[in-house]
C-alpha cells in the first residue's frame, strides 16, 4: 500500500512537470507570435503626405487619388496627411511634424517655390525621400528632393495661348487672371502663355491680378477690372478653371456674353469647365491631371527597389474645346 502510494505521487510529479513545461512552451509560443506580430507591424512603411489646402475641386481630386491608391496598399504603408491650409508657414511646421514622427518618406505639395528649403534641408538630413507633386519647390533633384512629378506647366500656359491667339485671328485686348502668387505654377503658367502671344502683337494683356486660383476671388477681381476697363476687354486668360468659372459670372453679370464678346481660356480641364465649353461659354481648357496617387506610389515603390528615379516626371496633358469636349466630360472629375 506504501508503494503504491510513492508511486501515484511520483507519477503525480512527473505528470506536474510534463505539465509546467508544455504550459511554458506554450506562453514562449504565444509571446513570440506576439512578437512577430509587432514586427510585421513595424516593417510597414509610414508615407507623409503634406497637401498645400484642401480646397477646390482640383485639390480635392488629388487629395482623394493619393488617399485611395494609399487605402489599396495598406497592408505595405501608413498613411499621414496634413493640410497647410494655404499657409506656407503652416506647410513647414507639417514637415517638420512629419520628420519628428519618422516617416519613411514625405509626399508634398509646395504651395511656394521658395519658402521650404530648410524643411527639405530637415528632410535630406533625416534620410527621408521627398517626392514634389503637382508643384515644384527651390532646390535640386536627386539631392534635395528625389523628383517632380507634374505636368509642364510652360507647355499648358503655352497651349492655351497658342489657341487663343487662333481664335481671336492674333488680335485681343487680354485679362489676365493668376493663380497663387510665387507659386511655380502660377509663374510658369504666365511665361508659356507670354512666350505664345510674343509673336502677335495685336494680344497684349491690359490687366493681370491674381486670384488665388479661386472662383469667388475671380469673380471679384473680374467684376473690378470690367468696371476699370469695359468693353475694352476681348479676352480672358485664367490660370485654372476655377477662376475661369468666376470670370464667367463676372462678365454675365455686366450684360456681356461669354465666349462671343469674351473668349476665354484656362487650365485644369474640370467637369464645369467642360460643360462651360460645351454650352460655348468657355473657350479652351488644357488639362492638368490631379489624379497623382497611382504614380507617386508606384515611384515611391521604384525608389525603394534601388531604381534610378528621373528628375521629372511629367504628365501628358490634353486639350479640351468644342471639338472635344462632349467626348471627355463624364470622365472628368
Amino acid at each position: 500500500m506504501k508503494n503504491d502510494t510513492c508511486f501515484g505521487y511520483s507519477t503525480f510529479r512527473v505528470y506536474m512537470s510534463r505539465f509546467l513545461v508544455f504550459s511554458v512552451y506554450v506562453a514562449i509560443t504565444i509571446a513570440a507570435l506576439s512578437l512577430v506580430g509587432c514586427v510585421r507591424e513595424k516593417t510597414k512603411k509610414i508615407v507623409g503626405f503634406s497637401q498645400t489646402e484642401n480646397i477646390g475641386p482640383w485639390r480635392v481630386a488629388e487629395t482623394n487619388s493619393i488617399k485611395a491608391e494609399a487605402a489599396k496598399r495598406q497592408e505595405t504603408y501608413d498613411f499621414l496627411m496634413t493640410d497647410a491650409q494655404g499657409q506656407t508657414s503652416k506647410q513647414f511646421s507639417d514637415i517638420e511634424d512629419l520628420i519628428a514622427r519618422q516617416v519613411d518618406a514625405i509626399f508634398l505639395v509646395p504651395r511656394e517655390y521658395e519658402g521650404l528649403t530648410p524643411a527639405l534641408e530637415a528632410a535630406r538630413a533625416a534620410k527621408i525621400p521627398v517626392f514634389l507633386i503637382d508643384r515644384e519647390a527651390a532646390g535640386k533633384p536627386g539631392e534635395d528632393f528625389v523628383s517632380f512629378l507634374g505636368s509642364d506647366f510652360i507647355a499648358q500656359g503655352r497651349r492655351v495661348g497658342e489657341w487663343l491667339a487662333k481664335a481671336t485671328d492674333g488680335k485681343a485686348a487680354i485679362v489676365e487672371l493668376t493663380g497663387t502668387a510665387g507659386s511655380s505654377v502660377a509663374i510658369e503658367r504666365a511665361k508659356g502663355f507670354r512666350n505664345a502671344i510674343a509673336n502677335y502683337p495685336n494680344m497684349k494683356i491690359i490687366a493681370s491680378q491674381t486670384a488665388d486660383f479661386s472662383r469667388a476671388a475671380a469673380q471679384r477681381v473680374m467684376e473690378n477690372i470690367i468696371q476699370a476697363k469695359g468693353s475694352e476687354i476681348t479676352a480672358v486668360y485664367a490660370h485654372n478653371d476655377e477662376m475661369a468659372l468666376g470670370a464667367i459670372q463676372a462678365i454675365k453679370s455686366a450684360g456681356m456674353k461669354p465666349g462671343k464678346d469674351v473668349i476665354i481660356g484656362s487650365i485644369d480641364g474640370q467637369k464645369t469647365a467642360l460643360e462651360a465649353i460645351i454650352r460655348g461659354e468657355l473657350g479652351v481648357s488644357v488639362e492638368s491631371n490631379p489624379r497623382f496617387g497611382p504614380l507617386v506610389f508606384a515611384t515611391l515603390e521604384k525608389y525603394v527597389a534601388g531604381e534610378k528615379i528621373p528628375p521629372r516626371i511629367i504628365l501628358k496633358d490634353r486639350l479640351f474645346d468644342a471639338t472635344n469636349a462632349k467626348d471627355f466630360v463624364n470622365e472628368a472629375y
